[in-house]
């Protein structure tokens, strides 16, 4: 009966040592994840950045939301990450100005540099009265 309790607390033992590696090494892996991806937020380069890059057209209509702009961009070469593209947009001083169109963008532009470019003039209804 000894022997079997003695390797009951072993088996135990061992359990808890494996269960506490494991939660360290998901906790490191993510730790890492979210540091490149916010890193990646500020210093992204773009996708080509010798020569003279490509040039895309791209439309953006009113309906497409960050994301489906991101995947947009991504299938078309621009951007690398769709997701790291909704991060950089939400952290952007263009959030409220990028608006929908058809662009003319490049692979030898940063993030910031295709948002700039994608910045709509807001109409504004600004009629002179005749006096």
């Amino acid at each position: 009966m000894k022997a079997l309790n003695i390797v009951g607390a072993v088996a135990g033992a061992i359990f808890r040592l494996v269960a506490a590696v494991a939660v360290v090494y998901v906790i490191y892996r993510g730790v890492g994840i979210c540091y490149d991806y916010g890193y990646r937020i500020f210093t992204e380069e773009p996708v080509t950045t010798a020569g003279e890059g490509r040039t895309v057209t791209v439309s953006v209509t009113e309906e497409m939301n960050p994301m489906e702009i991101g995947e947009l961009f991504e299938s078309r070469g621009l951007i690398r990450d769709a997701k790291l593209f909704v991060l950089q947009y939400y952290l952007s001083e263009y959030t409220k100005e990028v608006g929908p169109g058809t662009f003319e963008l490049s692979t030898t532009m940063t993030v910031e540099e295709m948002m700039q470019a994608m910045v709509v003039e807001k109409e504004e209804d600004t009629e002179e009265e005749e006096e």
